[in-house]
């Protein structure tokens, strides 16, 4: 087991990743702030670990509630049945929710958290890649709005994350691949050599090599991990970790919740952000290409969503967190291992950008 820490003063928690952890009571135990305990899943992922889990924690007052498993049920309808399920079951301020499923049910469960009882603690069990190397990491939780993604939502800090890399045996495919989207971000935001490292072992990683996904997993952590230490809040430099999110938001709102998944989304919009950086002058087209390569090596799409127009695409971007007194700023590449938040680039190449994706 590898251990990381989200240094955040005494609100620091530990990222544990390795094998075999969902049945470890000592990394649990410790981060209850009481004995009630609330585990939030989905359809797809209770019957796999929810048994285990309550085997794990057997000597707490355990409660679940089960969710619908996907993007399109990222909603204030179902946040309630959260709600529902916890006050029904009477869990006081020292109850702790744990979050055991992916994106949508760390990001829902974290919100649940923020706002049960005014606050309770929460722990992130995530279970499928993406979630390991990204979502479940920083505190951002909240829900989708039809017309804008996570646009609802708080800030609010895990007790602890613990990835069980065993839980990626029963990912789908699409899904496994999606998670990897988000591992080659942190290479091209703030880590050049693990780019590099990237493009050498992508696959054995597509191969899910126990040994190469536990270290992709443990650098993408440490990455997030430094960035959210240094502005919690995305004030300014965490607002990189949104590389290719702009893009990648409005192709899911545009396709509807679900039928894209995030990390497809978000591979795309990395394209489009490094066809953007190139435009300017700040990468070359062959590193453009390079990084198509290297999606299309882990079986991601490359080009946007036929039938999209450049209005829509604008349209959408413009409901954006990044959007600045009626400003649109993106994240793009000064050069590879080096992003940058920006509103300084012409339209004119933004629309060639959004032309070219298609």
């Amino acid at each position: 087991m590898q251990t990381l820490t989200v240094d955040l003063g005494d609100r620091s928690y530990p990222i544990f990743i390795g094998e075999q952890l969902l049945a470890r009571p000592e990394l649990f135990l410790p981060y209850l702030a009481g004995k009630q305990v609330c585990v939030v899943s989905n359809e797809a992922i209770a019957p796999l670990y929810l048994d285990t889990l309550r085997d794990t924690l057997r000597n707490t007052s355990f409660d679940s509630v089960i969710l619908p498993d996907g993007e399109q049920y990222k909603t204030l309808e179902q946040l309630n049945k959260i709600f529902d399920g916890l006050l029904d079951r009477r869990h006081n301020r020292t109850t702790t929710l744990i979050a055991l499923g992916g994106g949508v049910v760390g990001d829902m469960t974290g919100f649940a958290a923020a706002c049960y009882q005014r606050g309770v603690a929460f722990i992130q069990v995530p279970t499928t890649l993406l979630s390991q190397v990204d979502s479940s990491v920083g505190g951002k939780t909240g829900v989708n709005h039809p017309l804008g993604k996570n646009m609802i939502g708080a800030f609010h800090q895990p007790r602890c994350v613990i990835a069980d890399i065993d839980t990626l045996r029963t990912l789908p495919q699409r899904e496994f691949s999606a998670g990897i989207a988000e591992i080659v971000k942190y290479g091209l935001i703030c880590d050049r050599e693990f780019y590099n490292w990237l493009s050498q072992q992508m696959s054995g990683l597509m191969a899910r090599d126990t040994q190469l996904l536990s270290e992709a997993i443990y650098r993408s952590c440490a990455n997030k991990a430094r960035v959210v230490a240094a502005d919690e809040r995305e004030g300014g430099l965490r607002a990189i970790l949104n590389l290719g999110h702009t893009f990648g938001h409005a192709i899911e709102t545009a396709q509807g919740y679900g039928t894209w998944l995030h990390g497809e989304a978000v591979a795309v919009g990395m394209v489009m952000a490094a066809d953007l950086s190139a435009r300017l002058g700040w990468i070359s087209a062959a590193d453009v290409d390079g990084l198509r390569q290297l999606l299309l090596q882990a079986k991601l799409p490359v080009t946007a969503p036929g039938g999209m127009s450049v209005d829509q695409f604008l349209q959408l971007m413009a409901v954006d967190k990044k959007v600045l007194d009626g400003q649109l700023r993106l994240v793009l590449l000064r050069e590879l291992g080096n992003a940058q938040v920006t509103s300084d680039f012409p339209l004119a190449e933004l629309q060639a950008c959004i032309i070219a994706a298609q």
